[in-house]
């Protein structure tokens, strides 16, 4: 991590605040030993506990990527009912969509599958690209939340299990991408820069969760977190197993958020994912720091591959690509220059953090 994260702190040592952090946290988020083997079975018991009468114990979100699957794997392992549930954003590549296929049918879970009207959605990501806000991945972010708290609530399930864990994505700037659940921020962007009015997208703020999570009774729960993960391996189980295969780079199972991460971040916003990842994984002790510095010598993308989807993502989303590039050389905003709730929800999370301590 550098200096691309403005907020970032060095201490005497030279080590950034990201790092030293990471290893605070590690105790408390990350797998250590039996202890975690234990709370890990009472959690599994809870699970099949609240689900008992119910047709499934839990919720998975699952993307065709390699942590959503691998957790579903590992629920199967652990003997939990599932239904999984992808949010059809309309960017699913091939290979992502053959991976779901393959891990639903051969550890025989139930599928459903919530598909965003194309149209509207289309709009929206429009529109935060035209804001000039680096938070592009916020309506799908917010989709994926309010689809899968949806689809539990009509099932009566109290558990979500997610894919997301701290072994890979512990160091990620809070400066690269603002609240997802801001709602008067999604709004307000769309309002000024859409064409649409927003009657179908599955909002999920700051009141969707405290009563999906008060009044429901709905928990996300990080399962990988409860277990030695590690990517390298976890892939070629997958591989070996399931029959599932590699998409090709960090995020590229949608095809969209690939060509934000690896293109339109670090071009338009001097905001290199790689960097978090590396960092992540050199804490882990799965990489070296030599071995990160030479790769971020390269470019995060393929000049030729990053045209093709320049392309296709302009016609996609329904502009040129001359207008693709206009948009890329405004300058950068954040949220800050548009309306947002952020006095709200820093109160209300610091309400909830006092009422959970």
């Amino acid at each position: 991590m550098d200096t691309s994260d403005p907020e970032i702190t060095f201490d005497e040592l030279g080590q950034c605040n990201h790092c030293t952090e990471y290893f605070a946290n590690t105790r408390r988020r990350m797998y250590q030993g039996e202890e975690t083997e234990k709370a890990l079975h009472a959690l599994v018991e809870n699970i099949k506990k609240a689900g008992r009468g119910n047709k499934y114990d839990c919720v998975l979100g699952i993307s065709g990527g390699i942590d959503s699957c691998y957790a579903a794997w590992v629920c199967k392992e652990l003997g939990l009912r599932v239904l999984c549930v992808h949010m059809d954003n309309g960017w699913d590549s091939e290979i992502s969509v053959k991976n779901i296929r393959h891990i639903v049918t051969k550890l025989g879970f139930d599928y459903e599958s919530v598909v965003l009207d194309w149209e509207e959605f289309k709009d929206l990501q429009l529109s935060f690209f035209k804001a000039s806000l680096p938070e592009l991945e916020t309506p799908t972010d917010v989709a994926i939340l309010g689809a899968l708290h949806q689809i539990a609530a009509k099932n009566g399930v109290k558990y979500i299990i997610s894919g997301g864990n701290f072994a890979t994505e512990g160091i990620l700037p809070k400066s690269w991408h603002y609240n997802a659940k801001d709602g008067k921020l999604i709004r307000a962007v769309q309002k000024k820069f859409g064409t649409k009015k927003l009657r179908k997208f599955p909002f999920f703020g700051a009141l969707q969760e405290i009563y999906y999570k008060y009044v429901k009774g709905i928990r996300i729960i990080y399962l990988l977190n409860y277990l030695p993960y590690n990517k390298k391996d976890a892939m070629q189980l997958l591989e070996e197993k399931l029959d599932w295969k590699y998409y090709g780079g960090k995020h590229y199972e949608s095809k969209y958020t690939g060509f934000v991460q690896s293109y339109i971040l670090p071009v338009k916003f001097n905001i290199d994912y790689r960097k978090a990842t590396f960092s992540t994984q050199i804490c882990a002790g799965e990489i070296t720091r030599e071995y990160a510095l030479e790769e971020l010598k390269k470019l995060p993308y393929d000049p030729v591959k990053a045209q093709q989807e320049k392309e296709y993502v302009s016609k996609k989303l329904g502009i040129t690509t001359e207008e693709f590039d206009r948009i890329m050389a405004k300058p950068p905003k954040t949220y800050r220059d548009y309306p947002n709730a952020e006095k709200i929800l820093e109160l209300l999370y610091s309400i909830y953090r006092k009422i959970n301590k």
